[in-house]
């Protein structure tokens, strides 16, 4: 019996999800768990699974079809099954709609000749997207067999012909994030940037231009924190205890500092100020698709290894393309931590996710010469702290404060709250 592929239903401010990558074609034996097609809301990047083994039956969208949820999108069954009760208004009045994939038979008397135009129009069936992308880069349509429903000529299919003539890409490169090149020269490419990306630029011009950014730089002495580390890493042999990084342990101090100073912890609402009586840390995530901030919700609530437990998790979905999209609305969150450590950075300026007051940027371990006793220099681990806040929010001195006492708290480091 047939059954239809729905677009899934990713929180509940999402209406409608971009397709990005098709990795199933018509007339493919499908098995349960196969991914089927990738997809992007404006926070996240998703892949949906089949729920169902069978035949692909028919597929009513493309890639870069903007698709509202709960639509579907695909049908897989068995050959032969009827899919039309499956299709909606639009997708049945569609001049190109897909034709059901049924068993073939031999017809013994032949097909009348085609017109002019009729032939024309079997014989390159190409998508609108696709054929534009074709011209940009001088691609011949004629000898394409296409992938796409009806062996329709679909952009994945350009794309990889581009990819072909003009770009080496890493064998770790998946499908879902290949870029696509709009044109090329000699000595450049012009790739078409993503839905993601396109969101990441707006939110970062409209932080910058919507709010008065102020960073302050300070660092603190990590050598409580580092051994602290190594004594973890030990245990973790020997007791199988969670893996808790420095970075859990600053987020940590993080919370405890904002517990102490509640001034940095609230949102700028343009004519009032919303204090938080918890905290509800966001953290950045670099991945393939860019960046995103997943907020764990209560995190004053957290004890230092369950803390660090549920911020490896945020990653992790945020990584392989699980996380709730609700996590990622910048409104759930007090307070925002980014760090560049792994990198080696030493300082920047990071960016507020308004209407946040407040990120902390978590910079590299350096040395620097500190007093270790009465007229004895010698050079100590500190790791550095870069605070942006909005002024209109938060003055120099309590931006400060909260600065100092974070200080107090990495180097005075302990598992209480």
């Amino acid at each position: 019996m047939a059954e239809a592929v729905s677009m899934p239903k990713q929180g509940q401010s999402v209406e409608s999800c971009i397709i990005t990558q098709w990795y199933k074609n018509v007339g493919d034996q499908i098995s349960e768990g196969d991914l089927l097609f990738a997809y992007e809301t404006d926070k996240a990047a998703f892949e949906e699974e089949a729920k169902c083994d069978g035949t692909l039956l028919e597929i009513f969208f493309e890639e870069g079809d903007e698709v509202p949820v709960l639509t579907n999108m695909a049908v897989i069954g068995n050959l032969g099954d009827d899919t039309s009760s499956f299709k909606t208004t639009d997708q049945e009045s569609a001049p190109e709609s897909t034709p059901q994939l049924t068993e073939t038979k031999t017809v013994s008397e032949p097909a009348p000749a085609p017109t002019e135009s009729q032939a024309e129009s079997t014989l390159i069936r190409i998508s609108p997207r696709a054929r534009k992308m074709a011209e940009i880069n001088n691609i011949e349509i004629s000898g394409i067999s296409g992938s796409g429903p009806n062996s329709r000529i679909i952009a994945s299919d350009i794309d990889q012909l581009i990819g072909t003539k003009s770009v080496k890409t890493s064998s770790k490169t998946t499908p879902a994030t290949k870029p696509i090149i709009t044109s090329s020269t000699d000595d450049a490419d012009i790739e078409k940037i993503s839905n993601i990306r396109k969101i990441i630029a707006t939110r970062m011009s409209e932080s910058l231009s919507n709010s008065a950014q102020l960073t302050h730089h300070l660092t603190a002495d990590a050598r409580k924190i580092l051994k602290l580390r190594k004594e973890v890493k030990a245990r973790m042999e020997s007791e199988r205890i969670e893996n808790i990084s420095l970075n859990d342990m600053v987020c940590f101090a993080v919370i405890k500092t904002l517990k102490q100073v509640p001034d940095m912890n609230v949102h700028f609402l343009g004519d009032s100020i919303k204090k938080f009586h918890k905290v509800h840390l966001g953290m950045a995530v670099s991945t393939e698709r860019g960046l995103m901030v997943p907020v764990l919700r209560d995190a004053s609530d957290y004890k230092l290894e369950a803390l660090a437990t549920q911020l490896k998790k945020l990653a992790n979905d945020c990584r392989t393309s699980k996380i709730d999209p609700q996590l990622l609305q910048s409104e759930l969150g007090s307070f925002t931590v980014s760090n560049l450590g792994a990198f080696g950075i030493e300082m920047f300026t990071p960016v507020l996710n308004l209407p946040q007051a407040g990120i902390l940027g978590i910079n590299t371990i350096t040395y620097q010469a500190r007093e270790l006793d009465e007229g004895v220099i010698g050079f100590v681990p500190v790791i550095g702290l870069s605070l942006t806040y909005d002024h209109r929010a938060i003055d120099g001195a309590p931006a400060s404060l909260f600065l100092q006492e974070l200080k107090k708290n990495i180097e005075n480091f302990n598992e209480e709250l």
